[in-house]
């Protein structure tokens, strides 16, 4: 059983602090830290840390490209690179350190050329065998057609293989019409696809509940902020409560919960321990600063905490 994550948009993603964030002024930044973006990226990161390998498929492109795989390896993730015309993208992020706020500046993915799409199927589909987990998961690439990761998937019917997606919109609606094994939407992304602004609890599970009841999926995570977060599946919905912790940063938190999700489903865990798995790695990510992620440690901490 391999697990393979595919990120076609990544980030180099760059992190400073800053004394004070007042407009129309030079703001001087310090303590600049540059760590690897992207959805599958992060996955793969996160489960290197809990003692998963996983094959780490990203596309990358000039300077930023070359940098992000040079971090990778020196984590010692497996990566396989598609190599692309245009360059990897960089973010950043700033926290004033005055007020404890942090700013996100995210930047739009460079288009793929049609010859760049089919490699990166390519690369992903050979490697793939049945019982395997392939984790899609973050935004697609600028002009990216939205059924990229529904004909990707559909192209896998054969080999039986169990697809995670984390993604939202258009290409997460595309992709529900294939079978999935776990999908892991945020309350705002479930209320988006039933054409809702928003939903009570109740109706997200509800929501959730009529995804299972098609057929094509096996478990839904909703995850609800500071609410806390559910699982539902074949056998009924559980929840999980989010334990109090001092956040230091957001970033990351959605991908290390998906990552202890990964984690649980490789381990056979039942689905209570695998959310209170998510939610100790998700939880465990805002305790560390900048664009870092989920840490073992603090994973560990967390889980005596929810008990």
């Amino acid at each position: 059983m391999k697990v393979i994550t595919l990120t076609i948009n990544p980030a180099l993603d760059k992190s400073a602090k800053t004394d004070h964030v007042k407009p129309e002024q030079k703001l001087r930044c310090h303590s600049i830290v540059y760590q690897p973006g992207g959805g599958g990226i992060n996955i793969s990161r996160v489960l290197q840390r809990l003692g998963i390998n996983s094959n780490c498929v990203f596309t990358s492109g000039g300077g930023t490209g070359k940098h992000l795989n040079k971090l990778l390896q020196q984590e010692h993730i497996k990566t396989d690179t598609v190599f692309t015309a245009a360059p990897t993208r960089e973010n950043f992020s700033v926290i004033d350190t005055s007020t404890g706020f942090q700013y996100r500046f995210g930047m739009p993915g460079t288009p793929l050329t049609i010859e760049e799409l089919e490699l990166i199927k390519k690369t992903v589909t050979d490697q793939l065998e049945e019982g395997d987990f392939l984790v899609l998961s973050g935004s697609l690439a600028e002009d990216t057609p939205v059924n990229f990761y529904s004909t990707l998937i559909k192209g896998l019917s054969d080999k039986k293989v169990k697809v995670i997606l984390d993604s939202s919109g258009a290409a997460l609606k595309e992709s529900l019409k294939e079978n999935l094994f776990l999908i892991k939407p945020n309350q705002n992304e479930l209320a988006q696809l039933a054409g809702k602004e928003s939903l009570s609890l109740s109706e997200l599970e509800d929501c959730a509940k009529d995804l299972i009841n098609t057929g094509k999926l096996e478990y839904a995570v909703v995850s609800m902020g500071a609410k806390g977060a559910f699982i539902a599946s074949k056998s009924g919905i559980v929840h999980q409560e989010i334990p109090k912790v001092t956040v230091k940063s957001t970033i990351g938190a959605g991908d290390s919960m998906l990552a202890g999700i990964i984690y649980s489903l490789i381990k056979g865990f039942s689905p209570e321990i695998m959310l209170k798995w998510g939610v100790a790695c998700g939880v465990s990510a805002t305790m560390s600063e900048g664009t870092d992620l989920a840490k073992k440690d603090d994973v560990e901490r967390v889980l005596e905490m929810l008990g």
